[in-house]
């Protein structure tokens, strides 16, 4: 009869008390990953404190933001539609009458106006006590700095075409990533519904759009990376090629009175963010150029507010703008 090795029943012994400990410190190390409440650019736990990564740096969060400051006309956008009266919030860099967006009437009780966009007044910001400020680097790089000595602040690189990321980013620095993918998806389905009943009136095919903003100086056309575009591009509407920008940093171009063929189209959008004496609105508009346009000769220019197709940057200004359209073409909007 053999007898066991007392030192090897003690070798297997330590072999299973090592494995029980790494095995421990391997779930202990999963489990601290996991509730990690560091946030990144990726990723979207519910808690706080956070860390984003941004174009300006890691930013940490400490709690959830109550008192914020918006000092562009996007980030205004992407803070009411999530349910935020902001503390304080800069007003439309071209808007004639002044104050506040008019179709965010009543979302901004109590916002104090911190303006000029591109100086807002870092005093008054500061008086307003914010635990979060947002805007981006290409406004306020200058001041990231001062702003940051005051709250959290969360900078995305640029605005205009890239507002779906930008309401993302937003989202994450105020612990409201569901809410916002929720409604970021209504529009984009309204939006595809708007344009399936277009082209189910046109006997299948969808009208050409062109969007014409007259401002101080030369007037512009909308290139398919702008804002504008990018909400025409959801409803499904076709393009000139003149109007046609995969480059990031071509989403307009000048146009003379004599150029502005380069509108031609079955639908014209026209913006103003001057008043008319400043543009070139007359000069273009009673040009035999403009006057031979088809959309011209068939009556189907639309004058629409510059502050949702330019200024707005976000989903309650693209609502703003699938009514436009609805109007234009003639047909219902599809409801919410």
């Amino acid at each position: 009869m053999s007898q066991r090795s007392p030192l090897r029943g003690i070798s297997r012994l330590l072999t299973v008390l090592l494995s029980v400990v790494l095995g421990t410190a391997v779930l202990a190390a999963c489990g601290s990953e996991k509730s990690d409440p560091a946030s990144t650019a990726g990723s979207a736990p519910a808690g706080f404190p956070r860390t984003l990564k941004t174009v300006m740096g890691d930013v940490k969060i400490p709690s959830k933001p109550k008192r914020v400051v918006v000092l562009d006309t996007g980030e205004l956008d992407d803070v009411t539609l999530l349910g935020i009266d902001p503390v304080g919030a800069v007003a439309p860099h071209f808007k004639t009458e002044g104050g506040f967006p008019t179709y965010l009437k009543g979302e901004l009780s109590g916002t104090a106006d911190v303006g000029p966009l591109l100086e807002p007044n870092l005093e008054k910001i500061a008086s307003l006590k914010p635990d979060l400020i947002l805007s981006s680097k290409v406004r306020h790089e200058k001041i990231y700095d001062k702003l940051s000595a005051i709250a959290p602040t969360v900078f995305t690189a640029t605005t205009g075409g890239v507002w779906k990321e930008n309401l993302k980013v937003h989202a994450r620095a105020l612990g409201l990533e569901k809410e916002a993918a929720t409604k970021l998806k209504e529009y984009e389905t309204r939006a595809k519904a708007l344009g399936e009943a277009i082209r189910k009136k046109d006997g299948g095919t969808m009208p050409t759009a062109s969007v014409v903003r007259f401002i101080a100086g030369p007037t512009r056309l909308y290139q398919t990376n702008s804002y504008s575009g990018v909400v025409l591009a959801d409803i499904g509407l076709k393009r000139p090629a003149s109007q046609i920008s995969d480059d990031p940093d071509v989403t307009m171009r000048d146009v003379s009175p004599e150029e502005i063929d380069r509108a031609d189209a079955d639908l014209i959008f026209v913006t103003t963010a001057d008043t008319p004496d400043k543009t070139q609105e007359k000069q273009v508009t009673s040009n035999p150029v403009w006057k031979d346009l088809s959309a011209v000769r068939n009556g189907k220019v639309h004058d629409v507010p510059d502050e949702t197709w330019m200024s707005g940057i976000g989903v309650q200004a693209a609502g703003q703008v699938l009514q436009d359209v609805a109007r234009a073409t003639g047909v219902r909007l599809p409801q919410k």
